[in-house]
């Protein structure tokens, strides 16, 4: 038997590699494990790692291994009774072995192969391909984020972002600035030497003062150094701020004496979900969260998920208090606005038409993505055919999606906020 062993190097933790692999490989069984993890689970650990299961026929891996070809001889200890070519008689009662007692009818049988996801390997797989529509980079926030972009050359700098060529050139001006007038006149003594000695061969004197003023004037040519610390150039690097996406997402929820209390469990499961995807998937985004019954109002997130308070339906109000903070604190030219609202669809008859005016004149024009989920198992109500209104006119950044138990959650968010191929 052959084993290939994988031995390079992977800094501390080298079964990183081989764990991406391995993780990339099955991503369809672990997506599927997370998928049904995410609608079983609770409010409170739905963040956490997970137990992931691969039958074992899938996770077999190929090997080396000798063939059955060529003559081979085997020996077999303690045969005492047989030679070859012998032949004996089939054991009764069936196969040899020290079988199960009874065979089963449930069909085929598998062994599963078991291994632990970290949570953020389990929070990747949930919100893989999801993001906000229709983002836009707006301004600069304050943010920390910068990239580094080249702005010329500086005479300071790391020696490993020297500018030879811009290096060499100011050295060559430097020594042709400092070496100007000698080398003409070096140049001047060397023609009246040459005369001098054709003309005059036996004026010593002068052919010897040429001789030594050309030695000094080489010597002082020579003594500029071809290259000096005043010449040296580097390439400048500044970091400029990344412009960043100012986004805030508006969490409206219903609470009501019409939302029982699963209900509520239910849209408070599918708000941390949308929380947790926003703050995994982007640093900088801002969340409001708006409890309403007959009058709206904005809370902390502590208070939006445990409070008990409740009373009647008025769904406009959560929405004239969103129009609200939007004009005081968000001015659409510099946000991004985003809203999720959830609710059973029970509403005081006259206010659902109210709700669609607000949202038609005033609320979408501004936003770039509303989303409305519905829990309820009946048929949608008057909110929800107002909606639809709504939709038909702004069909790309509006949608409306039913919850009827835990299981639609995962797959009703990740259609409300999958990923869309640029236009």
């Amino acid at each position: 038997m052959s084993y290939v062993i994988d031995r390079r190097l992977n800094g501390k933790n080298k079964s990183t590699v081989n764990r991406q692999r391995f993780l990339r490989r099955y991503k369809s069984h672990i997506k599927k494990a997370v998928e049904d993890a995410v609608g079983r689970r609770s409010i409170t650990d739905i963040e956490h790692g997970e137990n992931i299961s691969i039958p074992g026929r899938d996770i077999d891996e190929p090997i080396f291994h000798h063939g059955q070809g060529g003559r081979q001889t085997q020996v077999h200890p303690g045969n005492r009774e047989f030679s070859t070519g012998d032949r004996f008689a089939r054991p009764q009662g069936g196969g040899g072995g020290a079988g199960g007692s009874q065979a089963g009818d449930s069909g085929e049988g598998m062994d599963e192969f078991v291994f632990q996801i970290t949570q953020d390997e389990f929070l990747d797989f949930m919100f893989e391909d999801l993001a906000l529509p229709n983002l836009i980079k707006r301004q600069l926030t304050g943010t920390d984020t910068f990239k580094p972009m080249r702005a010329g050359v500086s005479q300071q700098g790391n020696p490993s972002r020297i500018n030879i060529v811009r290096s060499m050139r100011a050295a060559h001006a430097r020594r042709i600035a400092l070496s100007g007038s000698s080398r003409k006149r070096l140049r001047a003594a060397r023609e009246e030497l040459e005369a001098l000695r054709r003309n005059k061969p036996d004026d010593l004197i002068a052919i010897q003062r040429l001789q030594e003023e050309i030695s000094v004037l080489r010597t002082k040519v020579e003594r500029i150094p071809f290259l000096d610390t005043f010449d040296l150039r580097y390439n400048l690097i500044v970091k400029q701020p990344n412009p960043s996406s100012k986004a805030v997402m508006f969490c409206l929820m219903d609470v009501s004496g019409s939302m029982t209390q699963a209900t509520k469990d239910l849209a408070k499961r599918f708000y941390i979900l949308l929380y947790l995807f926003l703050r995994r998937n982007y640093e900088r985004i801002e969340v409001v969260f708006i409890r309403h019954h007959t009058s709206a109002k904005e809370v902390e997130e502590e208070e939006f998920f445990y409070s008990r308070e409740t009373g009647g339906t008025i769904v406009s109000s959560a929405l004239r208090l969103m129009q609200q903070i939007i004009e005081e604190r968000y001015p659409v030219n510099e946000w991004n606005l985003y809203c999720a609202q959830a609710s059973d669809g029970d509403n005081w008859n006259d206010d659902s038409p109210i709700c669609r005016d607000l949202l038609v004149n005033k609320i979408m024009p501004a936003m770039q993505y509303y989303c409305y989920v519905e829990i309820t198992p009946r048929e949608h109500q008057t909110l929800w055919q107002e909606y639809e209104a709504v939709a038909e006119q702004f069909a790309d950044s509006f949608a409306q999606q039913q919850i009827v138990d835990a299981g639609d959650i995962y797959p009703v968010f990740r259609q409300l906020f999958q990923k869309r191929m640029a236009t």
